[in-house]
């Protein structure tokens, strides 16, 4: 076993898993008989699953189930075969939207620390870790701790996931909780919208890998009719985000805004608006890495308290 404490952070996405230096897709399917090939396959407890595939679908919260603990797992296989490591005692980080916290946290903790020791398989390759513990902090806050003091002045952080949007103000460089706000209209919305309209007016639907790739470039060269549908659903989507910022009382032409998550890529290929007060951090894993940071301050600070 690895003596020295491995801080993983992981953004448990409903449409994409991020460490601090992976991203794959929040999908996990089990496979019946022993898989020919062993690529993104994880063997648990005497079952194998395929990481990556398709999508999970939205539920309520991400402990209904175990579809979440097993992505988990891959998550750490995967940041740990980047580390070179099989065995490590493992502290793992993660996150909730903002307005969900406190409801949520003490659920996500037992859900993640349910067995303390676990062993497993990842493309065929054994791992041992032993979950020595969960932190969770606030998404949306951990993609920007470390530029908040760089914060001159109130700005306002919007956060697009693929399930929620979270904006939150920042004022005199610390978060105000009173008027953070999480809206349940991410990019899957979007996407399903986009889907409504190809079947209603093309009898088709696009594939959402395609659609995320739009999104993420701005450009496809998949039939031109179905691209024009799918560039107009993204505008709306994007001009509906906008008008959810002004309802709340943001002055779009001089508050400092700045997008983060993935949808802020959405909102820079796809917004009429460009102005100086409004930035895109486009790193999709920032919460992810946000959220090692802010583990590892705290181990640090509870270490120098013992």
């Amino acid at each position: 076993m690895n003596k020295k404490m491995e801080v993983i952070g992981i953004d448990h996405g409903w449409s994409m898993m991020k460490t601090a230096s992976q991203v794959f897709v929040t999908g996990i399917k089990e496979i019946t008989t022993t898989p020919a090939l062993f690529a993104d396959t994880l063997e648990y407890e005497g079952r194998y699953y395929k990481v990556g595939t398709t999508r999970q679908e939205v539920k309520d919260t991400k402990v209904e189930d175990d579809s979440f603990y097993l992505l988990t797992l891959a998550a750490v296989a995967k940041e740990l075969q980047k580390r070179g490591l099989t065995d490590a005692k493992v502290f793992l980080a993660a996150g909730l939207p903002l307005t969900r916290f406190g409801a949520e946290k003490n659920d996500f903790i037992k859900y993640l620390t349910k067995n303390k020791r676990v062993s497993f398989k990842f493309e065929n390759e054994p791992y041992h870790i032993e979950i020595v513990d969960v932190a969770v902090f606030p998404q949306c806050y951990a993609a920007v701790v470390d530029k908040i003091p760089a914060m001159a002045k109130k700005t306002l952080i919007v956060d697009i996931g693929s399930w929620t949007i979270d904006i939150m103000p920042v004022v005199n460089k610390s978060p105000d909780e009173s008027k953070c706000v999480t809206i349940p209209r991410g990019l899957i919305t979007c996407m399903r919208s986009i889907n409504e309209q190809c079947v209603r007016q093309l009898n088709g639907e696009v594939d959402e890998s395609e659609i995320q790739n739009i999104m993420r470039y701005g450009r496809s060269d998949i039939d031109a009719a179905y691209f024009q549908i799918i560039k107009a659903e993204i505008e709306d989507f994007v001009e509906k985000v906008y008008n959810s910022i002004r309802e709340f009382g943001y002055n779009l032409k001089t508050t400092p805004i700045v997008f983060v998550g993935g949808g802020a890529v959405v909102m820079k290929n796809f917004s009429n608006y460009d102005a100086k007060n409004i930035t895109y951090n486009l790193d999709v894993k920032a919460n992810a890495k946000g959220y090692e940071q802010l583990a590892t301050i705290g181990l640090k600070g509870a270490k120098r308290m013992a």
